[in-house]
């Protein structure tokens, strides 16, 4: 049987292991309850967005071959960008497809036009920005930049990205998903950002968890009564 010392220690080093990461264990917890009675489709922000965006058609188009390009077409692509057809070309040149002409910057309202193609109708916008870097912990973190954020007048905070760039909808961030980051974040303890899972914080975590859990169950086997019965059962069987 184990000294009555003994199992003191064993139940002191169960408490204060229990305070230290009991908050981290809420957290798992709260987090992991939050992921699975949320729809991802949802948390993507799928309900504000138009479930079919309407292609245009054009004709009259230049061929990219008319351009004088002393690298080549590697890659290309036709995008409408506030009505107007434009020429993606290797990823960093932005045509007009009807004049040629290199098309340097988006506007602010072409960017609001983009956003409005493809969010739902009846939103309002309150701001535009153009944001050239983000931090770590930006909701954008993760984004081409430079860009423009287009916030609208809705409970949900909504806010679209538009690349200025090439002028694609990037993205849109609304509260909920800003609740799902969060939570991710506290989830996989990488406080910088966030979706490594092989980071030192996380693994002490779990290691200190897993010690917490197995001297729970080493603390029940030294105090258990009927433990105790069967071991002086046991000794008097050996006498």
């Amino acid at each position: 049987m184990v000294k009555r010392k003994t199992a003191l220690k064993i139940r002191q080093a169960h408490r204060y292991l229990g305070l230290f990461i009991g908050i981290q264990f809420i957290m798992w917890t709260v987090s992991g309850l939050y992921f699975s009675w949320t729809d991802i489709d949802e948390i993507h922000g799928d309900q504000f967005r138009k479930t079919e965006v309407v292609q245009t058609n054009y004709s009259n188009l230049k061929s990219p071959s008319e351009f004088n390009s002393s690298s080549g077409i590697h890659s290309m692509e036709l995008k409408t960008i506030a009505g107007e057809p434009y020429y993606w070309i290797n990823q960093n040149i932005l045509r007009n497809a009807r004049t040629g002409k290199v098309k340097k910057n988006l506007s602010e309202t072409e960017a609001i036009a983009v956003a409005n193609k493809n969010m739902i109708d009846g939103l309002e916008v309150t701001q535009v920005e153009r944001i050239t870097s983000t931090g770590d912990h930006h909701e954008y973190r993760s984004g081409p930049l430079p860009a423009y954020v287009i916030s609208y007048k809705t409970p949900e905070n909504i806010r679209a990205y538009v690349s200025v760039a090439d002028g694609t909808f990037r993205t849109l961030r609304h509260r909920d998903w800003r609740w799902f980051d969060f939570l991710w974040m506290t989830h996989t303890m990488d406080y910088e950002g966030r979706d490594d899972f092989n980071n030192i914080i996380l693994r002490a975590f779990s290691f200190l968890g897993l010690i917490t859990v197995f001297s729970g169950f080493l603390l029940w086997y030294t105090s258990s009564p009927t433990v105790r019965k069967f071991t002086k059962k046991k000794n008097k069987k050996r006498k």
